[in-house]
């Protein structure tokens, strides 16, 4: 994955789309599942519990592959790219510690990690207006800037390339 520049605005408005569009499919799916399996199979006690689980669910199934089918409509382009920075993100987030091990032994490919990492976190931070930990992020770099220094890399995030992450 490589990181692109996408617009703040059109980011958030879809975004904000999408959403609405799957809580309001998640409510009317949900709930007219229920009330047809209730109707259809009535419960003496009065308890649906698994019928209106059964609605959730099934719902909730029907969105997610509804969404993975329209993930390559140019209207999801922002919102797709944004929750596969997040999938990318997160792969590194979980080798984090024996990537920072290797980095401060001068591996390059841990370094580039780091930086792919650090510039994806500040375009999603951004993107999402989460700025608390803008000031951590700034030290992490600078930390991962002076070992590039002290090991004499160029850290260039277009070179990144998620396999490099096996190794460690």
């Amino acid at each position: 994955m490589q990181l692109q520049q996408i617009d703040k605005t059109r980011y958030r408005k879809h975004l904000n789309k999408v959403i609405f569009a799957c809580i309001a499919a998640l409510t009317v799916g949900s709930l007219g599942i229920a009330q047809l399996l209730i109707l259809l199979f009535p419960d003496a006690d009065g308890s649906h519990f698994h019928w209106n689980l059964l609605g959730v669910v099934v719902t909730s199934i029907v969105i997610g592959l509804t969404l993975k089918k329209v993930k390559s409509h140019p209207f999801m382009f922002e919102v797709a790219y944004v929750w596969d920075l997040k999938q990318a993100l997160n792969r590194i987030t979980r080798k984090m510690m024996a990537i920072k091990k290797a980095s401060k032994e001068g591996d390059v490919d841990a370094m580039l990690a780091m930086q792919f990492s650090y510039s994806g976190s500040k375009q999603l931070w951004t993107l999402d207006d989460n700025t608390i930990t803008m000031e951590d992020l700034s030290m992490w770099q600078a930390e991962l800037d002076a070992l590039a220094r002290e090991y004499q890399v160029e850290l260039d995030i277009t070179k990144y390339d998620e396999r490099i992450l096996t190794k460690f």
